[in-house]
């Protein structure tokens, strides 16, 4: 649901309007998910309703995924000659949009957490303090080359040695300056939230709308 709710704000669509009437009957949606089941039918890969991060990853490596918009944590596997048959003709640019940037690419992070029945809380914290530092940062590049450096963790990660080794490196951060979930569409909206809608409620909800826009795609 991140990239279809990022493409219907690119249409100018929203979930809810300011009274939280859903807004799936309205045309900025019905033109965004026109625009993403023909695309992809016409175009994409067989059984894309099925693939995730992973699956995409390998088709986009492998030379059979022309166009992939997703987390740019995938940047540095996209330009690895390790594991990449197109490494040397990547090229990265802004989410696209069609008639407002407002919403088109998301801000999201796979945060770490310690629970409160945690058995070893300090320990565990000391790690997070450790694993999101500069040293760890530091680590990576001399371990596994700077373009591997977890991008969009540390603002200092980006320097002009990072900036150089890494061809999405400035798309990435300026894509993280104007993210802006408190304004994430172009009308107004009552939540918090680019690609989602932070309520409790949206699990359920976006898990049953995701399913029925997979059965358009499959159908």
């Amino acid at each position: 649901m991140a990239l279809i709710t990022t493409l219907a704000n690119a249409y100018g669509g929203r979930w809810f309007d300011e009274q939280w009437k859903p807004q799936f009957d309205q045309p900025e949606w019905k033109d965004a998910l026109n625009y993403y089941v023909n695309t992809l039918k016409q175009s994409g890969p067989p059984g894309a309703s099925s693939n995730g991060f992973n699956e995409n990853l390998a088709l986009f490596n492998s030379g059979k995924c022309a166009i992939w918009v997703d987390a740019s944590v995938a940047g540095s596997f996209v330009t690895d000659k390790k594991q990449s048959k197109v490494a040397d003709n990547v090229g990265f640019t802004y989410a696209p949009h069609e008639v407002t940037d407002k919403g088109s690419s998301w801000l999201y992070s796979w945060s770490l957490a310690i629970p409160t029945s945690a058995k070893n809380a300090k320990d565990a914290a000391e790690f997070t303090q450790w694993a999101t530092s500069k040293e760890y940062a530091r680590l990576v590049a001399d371990t596994d080359g700077v373009s591997n450096v977890p991008p969009g963790t540390r603002a200092s990660t980006y320097t002009d040695e990072y900036k150089k080794a890494a061809p999405f490196a400035n798309i990435t951060l300026e894509s993280l300056k104007v993210a802006n979930p408190k304004a994430p569409t172009l009308k107004p909206v009552p939540y918090v939230g680019i690609q989602l809608v932070t309520i409790p409620e949206f699990q359920a909800i976006g898990t049953s709308v995701g399913q029925q826009f997979s059965a358009a795609l499959i159908g």
